[in-house]
């Protein structure tokens, strides 16, 4: 009996090295994947990151996983705990793999999407929904592993789905528009949008219920993703992300109109070469629209890349405008009324007039 109990003493002793010696690895994987992670984020490859933080998620738990199942087999337990701990451990490997997966993959989606539509883009719908699909195979996967039938909780997926779809049909309205906006690019994220119910900005993220919208104000507006396919939307970024900048003004009605629009277009072309956000090779053009009370009206066609440079863009027009009239010495157009006024007691018909310039 002594000589037996000695023997499973050792046993014990074995198994706990195993153990230390497993964890002492875990330790030592976290700090190698660790300095790798790190390594593979100074290089501007996504695709090196996402390997990297698959080996990081999986090299720790499946070193401490394996450590458990050789302190289980040193010990020699008996057949059938073997089997339960052997059972545990696939189905918690299978998770951490499951997770890690998860990951993995959603990081993929999202990369994709950026570079699909850019350093802007922050679609989260793709990868929450690639997330959960990944997770719920894991987790079926998970509960065959330890002897759980999956076809009656799949049949009672399929009642219980039905009825959650009549509990959540907005939820699941608004996923599916969101999916829906997405593929077929009616709105991307990066966008200048605005809706016919007054909301405007660039979309910042579509996830599965709402789209986030960033103002000109840098405030964020929350908006349903069914709000889209049930409004009017403008989308300033579609067909192109350049777009026309109309500068309105006026100028009194001495100056030569031809030689105004040559001064116009000069200006015009100025503030496109010189002004952040303006098309230099596009051209300006000049629209006298109509004649005021002392002024004649007109647009000045500008062109700007994207729809947030039209306002500086506007801005140092006038100012440059503004500039050149006075060192062209043109008088700005002041708003003037005649009056004509008879004088008392004069029955000949003279008529004294004066101008008065309100």
């Amino acid at each position: 009996m002594v000589h037996l109990g000695d023997l499973d003493w050792q046993r014990v002793i074995a198994a706990a090295a195993v153990m230390v010696a497993a964890l002492a690895i875990a330790v030592l994987l976290r700090l190698l994947t660790g300095r790798l992670f790190k390594r593979a984020g100074d290089t501007r490859w996504a695709w090196d990151d996402m390997a990297a933080r698959l080996i990081r998620d999986l090299a720790m738990p499946l070193a401490v996983l394996l450590g458990l199942w050789s302190a289980a087999k040193v010990l020699q337990l008996p057949g059938g705990t073997l089997d339960v701990i052997a059972r545990v451990l696939t189905a918690v490997t299978i998770l951490v793999i499951s997770l890690a997966m998860a990951r993995l993959i959603a990081a993929s989606v999202t990369s994709i999407a950026l570079l699909r539509q850019g350093v802007a883009a922050n679609v989260t719908i793709f990868a929450n929904i690639t997330r959960v699909v990944v997770l719920g195979i894991g987790v079926l996967v998970m509960l065959q592993s330890i002897g759980v039938s999956i076809t009656p909780l799949l049949g009672a997926l399929g009642v219980g789905g039905l009825a959650v779809a009549l509990a959540l049909q907005d939820t699941l309205a608004n996923l599916f528009a969101g999916v829906h906006v997405l593929a077929s690019k009616t709105i991307e994220p990066g966008d200048y949008i605005k809706l016919a119910t007054g909301q405007e900005g660039y979309v910042v993220d579509i996830n599965w219920r709402n789209t986030s919208i960033r103002t000109l104000s840098d405030n964020i507006e929350v908006i349903p993703n069914q709000r889209f396919s049930d409004t009017i939307l403008t989308n300033y970024h579609r067909p192109a992300q350049d777009m026309s900048v109309m500068v309105y003004a006026k100028v009194p009605y001495e100056v030569d109109l031809d030689e105004m629009e040559e001064l116009l277009t000069r200006v015009g072309h100025d503030v496109m070469k010189d002004v952040q956000g303006g098309v230099e090779e596009a051209n300006v053009l000049v629209r006298y629209d109509d004649f005021n009370d002392s002024s004649v009206g007109f647009h000045v066609i500008l062109r700007s890349s994207e729809f947030g440079d039209q306002f500086v863009i506007k801005h140092e027009f006038l100012k440059r405008l503004h500039r050149t009239l006075r060192e062209e010495g043109v008088a700005p157009p002041y708003w003037q009324h005649r009056v004509v006024v008879d004088e008392p007691g004069r029955t000949n018909g003279v008529i004294r007039k004066d101008e008065l310039a309100l």
